[in-house]
């Protein structure tokens, strides 16, 4: 165990995300990290289905936190507020007691995706959808997997009394409140992100009693309370520790990243991690197929674009070639769609992966790097689509020019940076931080615990900051090569 270190006032920041709960001790004047902590997970599934026992997220919370405090060397009486960022879209469903009726329906769940083209046109079609929640519903989406469990488990939709996001379960285990916010519940379809409440019509079309669901906070940063007694037990915490609202994981990130307020929209966010995701912070709400119209931890909004297949494909990839992930070159004319879950953007549930462009001269370096390269096209042209919908021209230069932020564990790697440099031609900053949704969960905890704002505290913290890449030229022929095959192939990749 480290030494003990000064009791000046620390916060918790949690990161519950698909495959492991990760907690950070955090400096609640400076945002310098004292201590880590870290707790795996299971997933289980095959044929679409991913699940995981909401129970041991709980007990990985609890073992992150002990880890995080000892490695700190922090006295308990030191921590000041905690919240949870968590992995978006989960549904979870509990007995009266607060105790899983079922194991949770994770978002790379895709055996909803047919509820979630039912839910689609029962409402009118996706431009009814996008007026009322900003998304379409897809089968990441909480409302299909509502849909699904409703199809094919009855008996526990019917026994079901409450329904909770990840993150939601948490924070009630951690305050005794029923509390979510904006962010999270923006990510389930049944939430309205203009009138910020949820939608009774759609209620009413997933016969789902409002009654059932938290209540949503104003912002992931409010105090929805402190910890129970026994919660405060189990943590070995005082029971007066603020406790934060929280939000999902990628709303965390963006206010780990000290996104909002000033200069929307400078820096779009590219996130490599199980999944690939690309977002920026704006104020206005725009509402577009294929992209995820989220409100933000800060009153701000969040639209958003998901790849299921990121970092874990690609490794995938590697393993079976029998290569470290790094050990790549440019694709030379092979093709791959690294779609091994299905795909969420574009919207493919049912796609499985694609190799083309084999010759006997093609090594298997050739085959990693071109996985990387299909893998890193699908989030770059999402991020292409996100920003036409906020009114921007992705092919103007002004735009292009523009830094992307590379974060989450792919940022790490070489291969995966100048695989990103490449194909979108402009220059990228690492920051030096690496567990932006768990800071951005130290910041919404020391928001909740001093009432300052949270973005504004992680700027104070710096902790967006961190190196500059200068672009390579922009590879239009790999581009090009890569979007012809994924357009001739994808009707075919819809069954």
């Amino acid at each position: 165990m480290a030494a003990t270190r000064s009791a000046s006032p620390v916060v918790i920041g949690v990161d519950s995300s698909t495959q492991s709960t990760k907690a950070l001790v955090v400096d609640a004047d400076t945002g310098a990290v004292r201590g880590t902590g870290r707790a795996a997970h299971t997933v289980t599934g095959e044929d679409g289905a991913r699940e995981s026992d909401p129970e041991q997220w709980w007990s990985a919370l609890r073992e992150a936190v002990a880890a995080a405090l000892a490695d700190a060397g922090t006295p308990s009486s030191a921590v000041t507020g905690i919240a949870v960022a968590g992995q978006q879209h989960g549904l979870v469903v509990l007995d009266p007691a607060g105790r899983p009726l079922h194991p949770a329906l994770l978002w790379n769940d895709t055996r909803s995706a047919p509820q979630a083209v039912e839910l689609t046109a029962a409402l009118g079609g996706p431009d009814t959808w996008l007026a009322r929640t900003g998304s379409v519903p897809v089968a990441s989406m909480t409302a299909a997997k509502w849909q699904w469990l409703r199809a094919r488990e009855p008996s526990v939709a019917a026994s079901t009394a409450a329904v909770r996001l990840p993150h939601d379960f948490l924070t009630e285990r951690l305050s005794g409140v029923a509390a979510s916010d904006p962010g999270d519940a923006s990510g389930t379809c049944w939430y309205d992100t203009a009138s910020r409440a949820y939608d009774p019509e759609i209620l009413r079309l997933l016969g789902l009693d409002e009654s059932l669901l938290p209540v949503v906070a104003p912002s992931g940063a409010t105090r929805v309370g402190t910890l129970t007694p026994a919660a405060a037990r189990a943590l070995g915490l005082p029971a007066g520790v603020a406790v934060a609202a929280g939000t999902g994981d990628n709303m965390a990130a963006a206010v780990g990243l000290g996104l909002g307020g000033a200069g929307l929209l400078d820096h779009p966010v590219v996130s490599l991690g199980t999944s690939g995701t690309v977002f920026a912070a704006t104020r206005t709400r725009p509402a577009a197929p294929g992209l995820a119209g989220f409100a933000a931890a800060d009153g701000t909004y969040l639209p958003l674009g998901c790849t299921l297949n990121c970092s874990l494909a690609v490794d995938r990839f590697a393993g079976l070639l029998g290569l470290d992930r790094e050990e790549t070159a440019r694709g030379d004319g092979v093709v791959v769609l690294p779609y091994l879950d299905g795909e969420r953007t574009p919207d493919l549930p049912h796609a499985t992966g694609l190799v083309t462009g084999l010759r006997h001269t093609t090594t298997p370096r050739a085959i990693l790097g071109a996985a990387y390269e299909g893998a890193a096209f699908t989030v770059l042209r999402a991020l292409d689509d996100l920003l036409g919908a906020c009114g921007l021209d992705p092919a103007d230069a002004a735009v292009r020019d523009r830094p992307l932020r590379l974060i989450g564990g792919g940022a790490q790697g070489h291969a995966w940076r100048d695989t990103i440099r490449r194909l979108s031609g402009r220059p990228v900053v690492v920051p030096a931080a690496t567990e932006l949704v768990a800071l951005g969960a130290a910041a919404l905890a020391a928001s909740a615990a001093t009432g300052e704002d949270p973005v504004a505290l992680a700027t104070a913290w710096g902790t967006g900051g961190g190196e500059t890449l200068e672009p390579l030229a922009r590879d239009e022929e790999t581009w090009d090569r890569i979007a012809t095959v994924l357009d001739r192939a994808a009707p075919s990749l819809l069954t």
